[in-house]
């Protein structure tokens, strides 16, 4: 029997799977929305309810606020995760500090972290302070081959207050001291990518007391796109 989970605004079910299956929630990068992960539907299809979270301020939400800061959106998402099955998180860049935060509150039975690197360690990034044309630059170096999509000015217009929000978001972030988690850490990470390099992304090691590993891909901060295949396996092998 399949889940009938109630995912209301802050989730978007990508896939289909038994009562008894895992669940794994995904959580967008910077400027990032619910459907980036549909590309990796069609690798959990049947065998892992695959979840995404739909921030505010984009697509479907793109009436309400923006929310600016990583514990504000790990405060609501935390509470609303059901534990009716065994749970999963995974997060992209500063997805990756929601998922970690939303894992300090509900700790999860894997932590998946990509793309970004551990969160005690700080950059004095301030993308987020640049004018229109010169965070636009930073995004269409990030994204690579796929920053055509921003050749639309249209486009453009719309995304770039969440762009502006989430990066204010993951560059004011600060690390709390406190308890460390418990559970298995995977902390994923492309091997030329200019936001997080391999050993700055090795340092998780240090925010969980459980199991960790790293795995490194060929590719830059987008890496996931190029490689959805070999992500997914590594994240089945664990559930």
């Amino acid at each position: 029997m399949a889940s009938t989970l109630d995912t209301g605004l802050w989730f978007r079910a990508l896939t289909g799977a038994p009562a008894h299956a895992p669940r794994l929630v995904c959580f967008p990068h910077a400027g990032g929305a619910a459907s980036w992960f549909q590309p990796f539907a069609q690798h959990f299809e049947g065998r892992v309810e695959l979840l995404a979270v739909q921030y505010p301020g984009r697509q479907d939400r793109r009436s309400e606020p923006l929310i600016d800061d990583v514990r504000t959106l790990a405060d609501e998402i935390a509470p609303r995760l059901p534990a009716d099955r065994p749970l999963h998180l995974f997060g992209h860049s500063m997805g990756a500090m929601v998922a970690f935060e939303v894992a300090l509150r509900h700790e999860p039975a894997h932590l998946f972290v990509s793309g970004r690197r551990a969160p005690h360690l700080v950059r004095d990034d301030r993308v987020h302070q640049r004018d229109d044309a010169g965070l636009m630059a930073e995004v269409r170096r990030l994204a690579g081959t796929n920053a055509s999509v921003f050749d639309d000015e249209d486009i453009v217009r719309m995304v770039l207050p969440a762009i502006r929000s989430d990066y204010r978001a993951a560059e004011t972030y600060r690390y709390r001291p406190g308890p460390d988690l418990a559970c298995p850490l995977t902390a994923l990470t492309g091997d030329a990518d200019p936001k997080a390099s391999v050993d700055e992304v090795e340092q998780w090691r240090a925010r969980t007391t459980g199991p960790f590993a790293v795995e490194v891909f060929p590719g830059g901060h987008f890496f996931l796109s190029d490689h959805r295949s070999a992500v997914a396996n590594v994240i089945t092998a664990v559930l």
